[in-house]
């Protein structure tokens, strides 16, 4: 039977098979002519060490064995044009798997989506980008595939307990992503490749019975008994469902805003805010791999960092190597950042958000907004954020040693955010108490990746869409509303997932809950 190995090898020898079966016949002892294939099943990068190495985890088959390449297949989807149908309020990563999951157990989906198809929004992209006009329905945070879509495709999850992280990748690889994703410790796609896959998925959906109805916002959900009996959209019509899945993102703050005044039961909840900082590439990889050069072998370096400063969390969030800084507002008058990469990670620059957890408390001065207080206090730095930078889209922007030093950048670089920089002092983005942090925390960042504390190192704020401010909240048992029934909050956006992989594995459990009620 094959023979399971762990490996620590050189990067060179990690990419090339030959070399790879050389040095797995050394180590068993066998001839390399005995060995027939060799499956890499995990492989991650240590870098702790100047010399770096390639942790793997093989399968290892001999001559003897039968050896067919795995090939992921999709599940036996039946036809469900004719089924009870629920309804998903988002086409995000949760709203299309949980499309899925029904169609598995025999019901109907009818996905609405406020945005545009995934080639729609690159119009709208493009407009934000070069014009600085946002379109409120269509962005980089709405649209078919939600804000993963153009933001990355990173699918690392720590939420391993919560579903079948596996399941998820293979699917991802069923709809054509590459099968790296179920062999690398981060796996991702890359924002070149995914709306493609997207897509793909979109089309499955309607193949076997689903509806997916584009431009299509909710602005009501009927109610009658505390239970859902529908929905209505922005045209004015009405969709009637004892099963509503709201999918909506972190982003829509109108969902929000609907509940709160329909007195449906939400709760402000802590989230993280900072800014985005961009470095050379080169850079990064130097201090990572303690070299002057890569080299052909190693990927452009990623980097995670987390420092307690003042009693609070500050630390690096959805770190894109090798990737472009976007413009991600949702409304005219807002300036936000986030941060996406290229499937081949090959930009100049690397970025990440540099986030500081917050607490209730922080959400005082607004706290009249009663459940909304945490979006309130996100809205005002945003909108702060362009109006310092000349109500524009162009981003407030620092070197991060002038920030330091409370002293503005004479000369801000061109960076990788397109519609341009504003030279600003940060600290009149964000409350005193924020600043002061931030500056604390990039002076111990300095001390943890010797070379990161720089002026060659671009600021651009703010980083605020880290998560949701509002939490919806929901029976641990069923997954509906704690006081709506038929109604699921799901995903980001309700406050229960983190990103791609979690908020599919959310999307599949609240189809899965709504299954055993409905199949009884």
């Amino acid at each position: 039977m094959p023979k399971e190995l762990l490996l620590q090898v050189a990067p060179e020898l990690a990419v090339n098979e030959l070399l790879l079966q050389e040095h797995v016949g050394k180590l068993i002892q066998t001839n390399t002519s005995e060995i027939k294939h060799i499956t890499v099943l995990k492989r991650s990068i240590d870098a702790r060490q100047k010399a770096i190495k390639i942790n793997l985890k093989v399968l290892v088959y001999f001559k003897d064995e039968d050896y067919v390449a795995p090939k992921m297949h999709l599940p036996d989807y039946i036809n469900v044009a004719k089924a009870q149908e629920v309804v998903i309020v988002g086409a995000g990563p949760a709203g299309l798997f949980a499309a899925l999951q029904l169609i598995e157990l025999g019901l109907k989906p009818i996905v609405i989506e406020r945005g545009k198809d995934v080639r729609g929004r690159r119009r709208d992209l493009k407009a934000i980008n070069l014009e600085h006009i946002v379109n409120e329905d269509s962005n980089y945070c709405f649209g078919e595939g939600g804000a993963g879509t153009y933001s990355d495709g990173k699918l690392y999850t720590r939420s391993k307990k919560r579903g079948d992280v596996t399941r998820i990748l293979e699917l991802f690889v069923a709809f054509g992503a590459a099968p790296d994703i179920l062999v690398e410790a981060h796996p991702h796609i890359g924002t070149n490749k995914l709306p493609q896959i997207i897509q793909d998925i979109r089309e499955k959906i309607i193949e076997f019975g689903g509806q997916v109805l584009f431009e299509t916002r909710l602005t009501d959900i009927i109610i009658k008994n505390n239970e859902v009996q529908g929905i209505v959209t922005q045209k004015g019509e009405t969709i009637s469902a004892s099963k509503v899945i709201l999918a909506t993102g972190h982003s829509a703050r109108d969902i929000f805003e609907l509940l709160d005044r329909k007195n449906i039961f939400i709760e402000a909840k802590p989230f993280a805010i900072g800014v985005r900082a961009e470095h050379p590439q080169t850079l990064i990889d130097s201090i990572q791999y303690s070299c002057d050069y890569r080299g052909d072998y190693l990927p452009p370096a990623p980097y995670s960092i987390v420092k307690q400063v003042n009693g609070r969390g500050m630390y690096s969030f959805c770190m894109c190597p090798g990737g472009v800084i976007a413009p991600c507002a949702t409304s005219p008058g807002e300036v936000v950042t986030n941060g996406w990469s290229p499937s081949k990670r090959d930009q100049a620059t690397a970025n990440s958000g540099i986030v500081i957890e917050l607490k209730l408390e922080d959400y005082k001065p607004y706290e009249k907004f009663g459940a909304l207080a945490g979006l309130e206090f996100q809205k005002r730095i945003e909108k702060n954020a362009w109006h310092l930078a000349g109500e524009t889209q162009k981003v407030p922007a620092q070197k991060m040693i002038d920030f330091i030093q409370n002293k503005v950048s004479t000369d801000i670089p061109k960076t990788s955010y397109v519609p341009g920089t504003t030279s600003v002092e940060m600290g009149q983005v964000f409350p005193g108490f924020l600043s002061q942090i931030l500056r604390e925390g990039f002076t111990e960042f300095g001390k943890l990746m010797k070379g990161y504390l720089t002026n060659e190192a671009i600021l651009h704020a703010p980083e605020s869409r880290t998560s949701s401010p509002v939490r919806i909240p929901r029976n641990p048992d069923t997954l509906e509303h704690v006081q709506i029934k038929g109604l699921y909050p799901c995903g980001e956006g309700a406050g229960y997932a983190g990103g791609i992989i979690s908020a599919a594995i959310d999307g599949e459990q609240c189809a899965l809950k709504i299954g055993e009620v409905l199949r009884k």
